[in-house]
């Protein structure tokens, strides 16, 4: 703003102008019950504005689904596109969508592609941080952020999901297993070997001893007579310590 704009006020006005429009396309977008054509149209008129904040206010059209189902993901993927294209200056509007989202499946997409492998892993570390392993009625965002960590690789992962393996909820303890091993470690974590000599859940236990058939990690033997107490139907441990398990043969009349 120049110094003229700026002992008449006009540059305030533009700026206001701007929120103003900014506004009224937002809630145009974003609106559930509008008109394809006028949604569309709204969306576009925010991406051409080419400014973070226009650009921000679009992350609310991931709240929401509409009909057409194909219309739906054509305005998501567009919205998706412009956010990418606006780079890591959209982050601190993309975290104050996490914190109210019932569902991260796109800011997780948007994440990955705006972020280096370093910097994704430290920011969905950072979504996962408040959630506890207390019960709690609806806990999507937690469970979703557990399987995308089951999709990389690094240092700070193993640590800061360990905690999830003594969840109270069945599917969150389920899925930490699968982003625990993921991390492709040498020796399977006590933690891990506990879970399966006496997790409550069948399907967790079964996912441990699956996961470490696959992996060919041994079992300490000083664990083995508790871990075989809990071993689901078809597991077992060799004498070198290695889990294996039954092949089921399918009989010509089954």
């Amino acid at each position: 703003m120049g110094i003229f704009d700026f002992l008449t006020g006009r540059g305030g006005d533009t700026a206001d102008k701007a929120k103003s429009q900014i506004a009224r396309l937002a809630e145009r977008a974003n609106d559930k019950r509008a008109q394809p054509y006028d949604r569309q149209e709204a969306i576009g008129a925010l991406i051409a504005m080419k400014s973070v904040d226009a650009t921000e206010t679009l992350l609310r059209r991931f709240n929401f689904s509409s009909e057409p189902s194909i219309t739906d993901r054509e305005e998501k993927d567009m919205v998706f596109t412009a956010i990418v294209d606006a780079g890591a200056e959209i982050l601190p509007a993309l975290r104050h969508q996490v914190k109210k989202a019932d569902t991260l499946g796109w800011p997780l997409r948007i994440a990955r592609a705006v972020l280096d492998d370093d910097a994704y892993v430290t920011e969905v570390l950072t979504w996962l941080a408040p959630w506890d392993t207390e019960y709690a009625k609806f806990i999507d965002p937690k469970l979703q952020i557990l399987v995308a960590l089951a999709d990389v690789q690094h240092e700070c992962v193993a640590p800061a999901i360990e905690r999830f393996l003594d969840d109270v909820n069945e599917e969150a303890r389920f899925n930490a297993v699968g982003a625990l091993f993921a991390q492709d470690l040498p020796s399977v974590s006590p933690a891990l070997l506990e879970m399966l000599a006496g997790d409550e859940s069948v399907r967790v236990r079964a996912r441990i001893a699956e996961e470490l058939v696959t992996r060919r990690l041994p079992v300490p033997s000083d664990a083995w007579p508790r871990v075989r107490k809990g071993l689901p139907s078809g597991f077992s441990i060799d004498g070198e310590g290695y889990m294996t398990k039954r092949a089921v043969v399918e009989l010509p009349w089954m």
